[in-house]
Order: C-alpha cells, then sequence, then structure tokens
C-alpha cells in the first residue's frame, strides 16, 4: 500500500523558519513529481510548490524567494524549507506526489495526512 507521511510544521513565528518533510513507501515502481500544498479555514487548497523527478522546480508568488523545495529521490523523501515565515503562511500544509505503482503504467496522484503550520506574528 503506498502512502505519503509528513513530519514537521508546528509552531513558528513571524521571520523565523520551519522545515517539513515526506517520504512515500511502499510499492514503488517510479515517483514522478512531488508538491506542497496548503489549505488554510475556510479557503480552497493551493498549491505551494513542486519539484520534478529531475529536479525542476515551481513555485507559487506568494512564497518565491522565500520557500525551498528538493528532494532526495534515494530516500522517496521531499522537503520544504520555509523561511521568512508569515502569519498568512499559517495553515494545513499537504504532500503530494504522483506514483507509479509496481506492476502498472501510469501514475496516480497520493496526499499525505497533512501537517498544521501555524505562524504567530
Amino acid at each position: 500500500q503506498l502512502q505519503l507521511v509528513e513530519s514537521g510544521g508546528g509552531l513558528g513565528q513571524a521571520g523565523g523558519s520551519l522545515r517539513l518533510s515526506c517520504t512515500a513507501s511502499g510499492s514503488i515502481s517510479r515517483l514522478n513529481a512531488m508538491g506542497w500544498y496548503r489549505q488554510s479555514p475556510g479557503k480552497q487548497r493551493e498549491l505551494v510548490a513542486t519539484i520534478t523527478s529531475v529536479g525542476i522546480t515551481n513555485y507559487r508568488d506568494y512564497v518565491k524567494g522565500r520557500f525551498t523545495i528538493s528532494r532526495d529521490n534515494a530516500k522517496n523523501t521531499v522537503v520544504l524549507q520555509m523561511n521568512s515565515l508569515k502569519p498568512e503562511d499559517t495553515a494545513v500544509y499537504y504532500c503530494n506526489a504522483n506514483i507509479v505503482k509496481r506492476g502498472t503504467i501510469f501514475g496516480s496522484d497520493y496526499w499525505g495526512q497533512g501537517t498544521q503550520v501555524t505562524v504567530s506574528s
């Protein structure tokens, strides 16, 4: 069974830093693009950043220059380093990965359980 397990997050201060990590496990043939999304109360889930299997990154404007996404393909892990935090970064952060299961051809999207990030002013 495929799963994404997130760690990190918690309470941070404005201007500070937090680090999120997400590891994929299970019957994985190939790990395609991975990314982070977030959802605040009353808002839709929104994209934060993505990274392809070869390391090409994409950031939304509201985190560009502050957040850094990286991955370790040997460990099936994606990391989101969050610097210069702002109170508006407060949200539940979700890991996402497109995974090709062993014995299949096409990938499917999987989600982590979410981890709370709260930034105080």
